[in-house]
């Protein structure tokens, strides 16, 4: 279906956030940089704040990670 022109779906200027410039991030541990958040990177929420663990970060301290402990004690 159209809208006609000047109707509340072709008014305004939502940015879509697929075409937004990519995140800076780095790993939390190591400081390993990346564009954005990776698949095979871990994301941790601890104390209200993400933290982003690189790939060999995450295998080297898996059990921790699993045993739910904050990356301050790793």
């Amino acid at each position: 279906m159209t809208s006609l022109p000047g109707d509340s779906d072709s008014s305004g200027t939502t940015e879509r956030p697929d075409t937004a410039q990519p995140q800076r991030i780095a790993c939390a541990r190591c400081g390993t940089p990346a564009d954005g958040p990776q698949p095979t990177w871990t994301c941790s929420v601890e104390n209200g704040s993400r933290h982003y663990f690189c790939d060999n970060c995450a295998r080297a301290h898996l059990r921790a990670i699993e045993g739910r402990l904050d990356s301050a004690w790793w």
